[in-house]
């Protein structure tokens, strides 16, 4: 009895560890932002953090772009459509790409590259079909087509997001991130607009430690001139 005890935990475990979910990160500011963000590191180093259909529809609940009944019938699709899941999520990572080096050339002040844009656009146009106006009890509002079985439902309001910025005075506030090893980007809502790190626990402090070190270890080499 002892040993099947043992047994039926050690599958309790394994199976909370089949379910972790990677815990990300919203210091965006914005969902589009967000999204670009959902590679750790730079994109020289990246570090791939939606590597399945699950980890995007992940993403989704914790962004809460989609309620929870919504993501059960999206799984239960892609599970039914893998092959259909597994194209969705490559268009979603070029997708993701696209807008990281479109605002990231804004941030730079540069042109956007014309495929990026002509891309966002084209992703834009097939989006907007599945907005409608919808009564409220305050009036009316936007809100999407309820399609279960469009797998590229997580990414609708991640691209009418970027449309929204992109014609927004927020886009002369977007900034990139300071830290070396990190592309990650933002809208600077600080009062002054000088905030240059996308989170100051993480890369800010990291910034400040190799500085301290940095001065530390001139310190040490600089000569005594007392000797």
């Amino acid at each position: 009895m002892k040993n099947r005890i043992r047994l039926s935990e050690a599958r309790t475990v394994d199976e909370a560890f089949d379910q972790a979910e990677h815990a990300f990160d919203f210091s965006g500011g914005v969902l589009c932002l967000d999204f670009v963000n959902t590679v750790s590191g730079s994109r020289v180093h990246p570090a791939e953090r939606l590597r399945s259909h699950r980890d995007l529809l992940s993403w989704a609940r914790q962004a809460r772009v989609l309620a929870e009944g919504e993501i059960r019938r999206l799984s239960d699709e892609a599970e039914r459509r893998p092959g259909d899941a597994a194209k969705m999520l490559g268009e979603a990572l070029r997708l993701r790409e696209a807008l990281f080096r479109i605002f990231a050339a804004r941030v730079d002040l540069r042109a956007p590259d014309p495929a990026d844009l002509a891309f966002a656009n084209a992703s834009l146009s097939r989006t907007l079909v599945h907005q409608r106006i919808v009564k409220t009890p305050e009036g009316f509002a936007w809100a999407w087509a309820d399609d279960a079985g469009a797998l590229d439902r997580v990414v609708w309001p991640v691209i009418r997001s970027a449309a929204d910025l992109l014609t927004s005075p927020d886009l002369r506030h977007v900034r990139r991130c300071a830290g070396t090893t990190c592309d990650w980007l933002f809208i600077d809502r600080s009062r002054n607009h000088t905030r240059r790190w996308c989170d100051m626990e993480s890369c800010g402090n990291r910034a400040k430690a190799r500085r301290y070190y940095e001065r530390h270890r001139a310190h040490a080499k600089a000569p005594n001139l007392a000797d």
